[in-house]
C-alpha cells in the first residue's frame, strides 16, 4: 500500500498506526485491504504506506483532522476497530500529527 511521496501536499496530516498483533488472523489480511480500499474512497484521504515484522506500522496522510475523524467514525471502519481489539491486536497505538515538510533521497 505504498504512497507516492509526490502526492502528498505540504501542509497534511499523518495518522500513525503501531500495532503488536495476536496469533489470531480469522480474516485480518482481507479486513486490511478492505480498509485501505475504503480509506482510498473518504474525501480527504492522500495516501497510506505500511509494513510489519515484529509490529506493524501504517501511516495514513490527510488533507484535515476533519478528514481523520471521518475515517475514525466510519460504520465500517469502527467495526474493523472493534474487531482488532477482541481478536487480532494485543497491543496498539494511534497518533494524529501534522507534517509540515518533507525530504527525500534521491
Amino acid at each position: 500500500m505504498p504512497t507516492h511521496q509526490s502526492d502528498l501536499k505540504s501542509p497534511c496530516w499523518a495518522v500513525i498506526f503501531t500495532s503488536v498483533r495476536t496469533d489470531a488472523d480469522h480474516g485480518y489480511a482481507e479486513t486490511a485491504e478492505r480498509m485501505i480500499e475504503l480509506a482510498r474512497s473518504m474525501p480527504g484521504f492522500l495516501g497510506a504506506e505500511s509494513a510489519r515484522e515484529e509490529i506493524g506500522i501504517t501511516v495514513s496522510y490527510w488533507e484535515s483532522p476533519e478528514a481523520i475523524e471521518a475515517w475514525r467514525n466510519h460504520p465500517e471502519h469502527r467495526a474493523a476497530q472493534k474487531r482488532g481489539r477482541e481478536e487480532w491486536y494485543a497491543s496498539f497505538t494511534t497518533r494524529v500529527c501534522r507534517v509540515d515538510r518533507e525530504s527525500r533521497f534521491p
